[in-house]
């Protein structure tokens, strides 16, 4: 019975690690995910970002073999005077287009101009790249991490990543708050069988001491 109970426990602690784990990875999404929404609505000619960071799907294997189509890239928003040469950017190109290419040579006779090329393209980029349309300097990438954010959302991928859990976090509450009742009341129901009785409240003790003093003054009385 003990080690029943035993393995019950650390099952429910088991349990109760992953919906936690699983409640802060859904919380964390749904708060870049409602940031990016509301500052894409607010500035409409500008990629949202994230204390900085900005998050872009790769759909092309230009970069490869360091990024890959499919992949998810974080860049993280820098002076143009940092970048150097041989750093990843992501600028915007034409028809907002975000594009992430290599930093193959600074032209400083008119300006700033960043010349661009995919690791994986024969030639540079046709047109160089202005301080103003740098987005960012590439600063980590997620394998495959783009193609499941494009699956998450679509209807099944909303359903099976977000609507799923969720209702399973809550079954779980109401199933672990249903198994703390029964506990309890198997508890009470030892100790009254134990004691004979019903445990006695506080107001049940007073009542018995305001009984005793009567008994005590009606003796006196006599």
């Amino acid at each position: 019975m003990v080690k029943r109970e035993k393995s019950a426990s650390i099952l429910s602690k088991v349990i109760k690690g992953f919906v936690l784990v699983i409640c802060v990875i859904l919380a964390a999404f749904v708060i870049v995910n409602i940031t990016l929404i509301v500052k894409s609505y607010a500035n409409p000619d500008e990629v949202p970002d994230f204390m900085g960071y900005k998050p872009f799907i790769v759909l092309s294997g230009s970069m490869e073999p360091v990024i890959l189509a499919g992949d998810m890239v974080l860049t993280r928003e820098v002076k143009p005077e940092d970048i150097k040469v041989g750093d990843i950017i992501s600028f915007s190109a034409e028809d907002q287009i975000v594009v992430t290419h290599r930093v193959v040579d600074i032209d400083r006779s008119e300006g700033l101009t960043f010349i661009t090329k995919g690791d994986a393209n024969v030639g540079t980029d046709a047109v160089g790249v202005k301080p103003e349309q740098l987005e960012g300097r590439y600063i980590w990438r997620a394998a495959n991490m783009g193609r499941f954010a494009l699956f998450i959302q679509t209807p099944v991928g909303m359903l099976l990543f977000v609507i799923t859990p969720m209702c399973l976090f809550i079954l779980y509450d109401v199933i672990a708050r249903s198994i703390r009742t029964r506990r309890s009341e198997r508890a009470l129901a030892a100790a009254t069988a134990q004691g004979g009785g019903a445990p006695e409240t506080p107001a049940g003790q007073e009542a018995a001491v305001s009984a005793s003093k009567e008994d005590a003054g009606e003796n006196q009385s006599s």
